[in-house]
């Protein structure tokens, strides 16, 4: 879609008002990806978020742009949005109102907005509200929804649960774009890699479902799985030995010889590991890995490899983008050198003003690396795997000493 093409307001139900949906997080995903999809549907689409400036752009402007970028840039005009702060009592009127709520906000912040969801939802049973809402998660997790609807649930009366079993959709995705924080002279305006892909659970599904550009799968473990073990991996792999190499984003990073033939064999390991798990196609998967390694070549995104390093205790926790496919492969007694490659990397990785990387280096230094390494990751410290990840860790620290 360019600028010049106009979105039609699509109606829902045979009534004439626009179809509503909420996005909370109005973060680079919640508008680069998410929403700016949704309003293309013919959605209006509320921001929900706690960022006052974001809020008050998106108010005051009610639109913004998405500017695609690599060698052919397009830029198109997102319209019909608004935004409301989280804390402000009306969002609950919004969610009895909506057909469609997304979020974007990280796994960890999803408890915190399950209590306005839930009161939408009581709103909504106790008007007797004959219309679908379906709800997804759009996070970096496996079956991120099911963990919201979990939360949801807990705080429903027995009627708010009722109405909610009839009337709406927990629907678990898989999200894939790449939306680095490129800075714009408007704040609200967007930056996106042209590719991308949205996958939800089809069984989940209440009601009509009419989300442009969104695949409706039946086995949607395997592409969670897929994008997760494959593209996150990749890409946190790339980052921590680009960081490590002194390079500063992906693009840079991914063009070094010896980081593309370490992220490449760790993603062709998941690989392994997912094929043996869900019978994908190794053929078709090394495609997938090309496509991926391309995308981490488009010297157009800027994607800062601090930024993709950020928050090292999560993406090294049990059932992350490490420990999983490490643990997987590992169980079907497959090659994991490179996996561990790259959890050595991790381990290493260290930032002014990211706590998460300081805190991982001080309980190293306070507990010993086995130790650590098995409350990060959940793999025991007297494990043979941990003593092969300790291993990795010592083998980057003589990469980088021969580096220098």
């Amino acid at each position: 879609m360019n600028n010049q093409q106009k979105v039609q307001p699509a109606v829902q139900g045979g009534h004439n008002r626009m179809k509503k949906s909420i996005q909370f997080g109005a973060g680079n995903i919640g508008r680069g990806f998410i929403g700016a999809l949704l309003r293309q549907s013919g959605y209006e689409v509320l921001f929900a978020d706690i960022n006052t400036e974001m809020i008050n752009a998106l108010t005051e402007r009610g639109r913004y742009t998405v500017f695609i970028t690599d060698h052919a840039p397009e830029s198109f005009e997102i319209d019909h949005v608004t935004a409301i702060d989280t804390s402000n009592p009306l969002l609950v009127e919004e969610v009895r109102e909506s057909d469609i709520i997304t979020t974007a906000v990280g796994l960890s912040i999803l408890p915190k907005i399950a209590p306005v969801i839930a009161r939408g939802i009581e709103e909504r049973a106790a008007r007797d509200k004959e219309s679908f809402l379906n709800i997804i998660a759009c996070e970096n997790g496996v079956r991120a929804t099911s963990q919201l609807k979990r939360e949801v649930l807990a705080l429903l009366s027995d009627k708010g649960e009722q109405y909610c079993d009839r009337w709406v959709g927990f629907v678990d995705c898989s999200v894939d774009r790449i939306v680095p924080p490129v800075k714009t002279d408007l704040v609200a305006d967007v930056s996106v890699e042209r590719f991308y892909e949205w996958n939800v659970d089809n069984s989940q599904i209440k009601g009509i479902f009419d989300v442009e550009g969104v695949n409706r799968v039946n086995d949607l473990s395997s592409y969670i799985e897929r994008k997760l073990f494959t593209l996150n991996t990749g890409h946190a792999i790339v980052a921590y030995l680009g960081y490590l190499k002194g390079y500063e984003t992906i693009d840079q990073s991914i063009a070094d010889p010896c980081i593309l033939k370490i992220t490449r064999a760790a993603m062709h390991e998941s690989g392994a590991a997912l094929a043996r798990k869900f019978g994908l196609d190794i053929d078709e998967h090394a495609a997938y890995c090309e496509k991926i390694i391309n995308r981490f070549r488009n010297v157009f995104l800027n994607d800062v490899v601090t930024r993709v390093g950020r928050d090292p205790l999560r993406k090294l926790s049990a059932g992350d983008r490490f420990i999983s496919p490490l643990t997987t492969a590992h169980q079907y007694g497959l090659p994991i050198d490179n996996l561990l490659l790259g959890v050595g990397a991790a381990l290493h990785f260290h930032i002014a003003g990211d706590h998460q990387s300081s805190q991982m280096q001080e309980m190293i230094r306070q507990e010993g690396l086995a130790t650590a390494i098995g409350k990060i990751s959940g793999v025991e410290a007297s494990s043979p795997l941990n003593k092969r990840m300790v291993e990795a860790y010592e083998v980057i620290a003589t990469f980088l000493q021969r580096e220098v």
